[in-house]
């Protein structure tokens, strides 16, 4: 039985337990080989028919683009990802076709496939000594129209990246809450056979 969030009674690679999602992070920039890293593992993701239906759109701190986009995060997200060194937003293609085909048709899997592009990416940050956290508090409709992201794509989520931080940066009530988190015990959702509630 595991004593503290962050253990486990299995052979979890140590990797995955070291990524969490801090919102203290200490303002430094980010390097574009650093960048181009993040992004070359998140490629690597498996997804269905290897259509890799991920999209992603960023801006540097110190770059042109990171006032409007931070803009497009609500204003709690705004407070803390404003010390980040990156703001990424993940994007979908919710249409697939066959490899040469002009035949598009719904995919069912695009945010499943988004979202393993995300964690290998995830996992490839916290190898570089960077941390990420991702969140959904994005005003969608107006990073759309401010991001030119056509219609039939799906913003899913938005991601800072950065060094952590002193927690001192964060309002006195998210400091409390700037530790790894626990996870659900297996047994609470993997279950042999049927569904279980």
């Amino acid at each position: 039985m595991a004593t503290s969030p962050r253990e486990v009674t299995r052979p979890v690679d140590p990797l995955i337990l070291e990524r969490w999602s801090p919102r203290a992070f200490d303002g430094s920039a980010i390097p574009q080989a650093d960048i181009d890293t993040l992004f070359d593992a998140a490629r690597w993701a498996p997804s269905a028919f290897n259509y890799q239906p991920w999209r992603f759109l960023y801006a540097h701190r110190d770059s042109a683009d990171w006032a409007r986009f931070l803009d497009l995060l609500f204003p709690f997200n705004q407070g803390w990802v404003q010390h980040a060194g990156a703001l990424v937003f993940v994007i979908s293609d919710t249409l697939m076709a066959a490899p040469g085909s002009e035949d598009y048709k719904p995919s069912h899997s695009h945010s499943f496939d988004a979202g393993a592009a995300w964690a290998t990416l995830a996992l490839q940050a916290t190898r570089l000594g960077y941390h990420t956290h991702a969140m959904t508090g994005v005003d969608f409709d107006k990073a759309r129209a401010e991001l030119a992201v056509p219609e039939r794509f799906r913003i899913e989520a938005a991601i800072a990246i950065g060094r952590q931080g002193d927690k001192a940066v964060l309002p006195e009530a998210l400091q409390a809450r700037e530790a790894p988190s626990g996870r659900h015990e297996i047994e609470t959702f993997a279950h042999q056979g049927n569904f279980i509630v």
